[in-house]
């Protein structure tokens, strides 16, 4: 049902989108825009140049991120896992950072391919430190690990901005303003970012099984090592790819996993490609709410995910404690 009706959500949740902003624009002014485009018209220009890329790319990082979080909470068998919590997405930005210092005129497929470097040395960071650490790969040790190896790479993000005098040109990606979004990254993004998701279906037959245990998944003949390096490789694609163009964006990979795999179930065939419409859903409804925070200025999407997502995450931590899912 989620997938037969999500042309239709997808649709509404677009018009929707364009409609609503600092400036109002009818369903007839939106009609002719792309039937009878005027390129002396404002609106028509703010149309097609500002709101349905805006809508489009928002769609595209909450599917990126959401699928990003089911496949680590799959893989890993940790219900708190997602992108922005075990430092994949502070490691995006921090690498960013650093290229802005060294190559300041780096290109947009240099920004795009250096955040997915980041996506890496984050994640590795994190589950590096946790697996040094006594039980530090249990869920709620390896959230407390990522949030502060993350808060250690903004920190020192932050510092370098500021020394080197970068800190308005860097801002973009902390803030993640969905307004600033510059259209020939996002067409850049768009084949790494459907690499990501074929490989995220590719394997996600494998990741139900290995979602099941380690020992299990073995014992049925699975080859874990490359079911994990293929579903790693998919993570950094679409999280870099995501921070590449949005910035950082958090509790996307966290909260939606959680809706999808409650509607259907733990499958991951269905629920990879649910996670991609309800995530992708999700956060052009946060844009269009963030519009009307502190109308009419934009307010930074990632202070709406936040609002909902920190109340979600601290109500897991209460239900399920230490435990791991199945």
């Amino acid at each position: 049902m989620i997938i037969l009706i999500s042309p239709i959500l997808i649709i509404i949740t677009t018009i929707l989108s364009v409609i609503y902003g600092t400036k109002g624009i009818s369903l007839a002014t939106i009609w002719e825009a792309f039937t009878a485009y005027d390129e002396g018209n404002t609106d028509h220009a703010i149309i097609i140049t500002s709101r349905l890329p805006r809508v489009l790319t928002a769609m595209l990082v909450g599917a990126f991120l959401a699928v990003s979080g089911a496949i680590m909470q799959g893989m890993t068998r940790n219900y708190l896992a997602s992108p922005s919590i075990m430092g994949v997405t502070d490691g995006s930005a921090f690498v960013i950072t650093i290229c802005m210092i060294v190559l300041p005129n780096m290109t947009s497929i240099e920004m795009i391919l250096f955040s997915m470097v980041g996506s890496a040395l984050g994640a590795g960071i994190v589950y590096g430190f946790g697996s040094l650490i006594p039980k530090g790969l249990t869920p709620v040790r390896l959230a407390i690990i990522g949030t502060v190896i993350g808060t250690f790479l903004s920190s020192t993000s932050a510092a370098l901005a500021s020394y080197f005098q970068i800190s308005q040109d860097v801002s973009f990606w902390y803030n993640a303003k969905l307004h600033q979004v510059d259209v020939d990254t996002f067409l850049l993004a768009i084949p790494f970012g459907v690499i990501g998701l074929i490989i995220a279906l590719i394997t996600s037959g494998h990741i139900t099984i290995l979602s099941l245990g380690e020992e299990i998944a073995v014992t049925l003949g699975q080859k874990t090592k490359w079911v994990k390096a293929l579903a790693l490789l998919a993570v950094i694609c679409l999280t870099g790819t995501a921070v590449a163009l949005v910035g950082k964006v958090g509790f996307v990979g966290l909260i939606i996993p959680h809706i999808a795999r409650f509607l259907v179930g733990v499958d991951y065939r269905w629920l990879i490609p649910s996670s991609a419409i309800i995530g992708a859903i999700f956060l052009a409804v946060c844009d269009i709410i963030s519009r009307f925070v502190n109308h009419p200025f934009e307010t930074p999407i990632g202070v709406v995910t936040a609002l909902i997502g920190v109340p979600f995450f601290l109500y897991l931590i209460y239900k399920r404690g230490g435990e791991k899912h199945a």
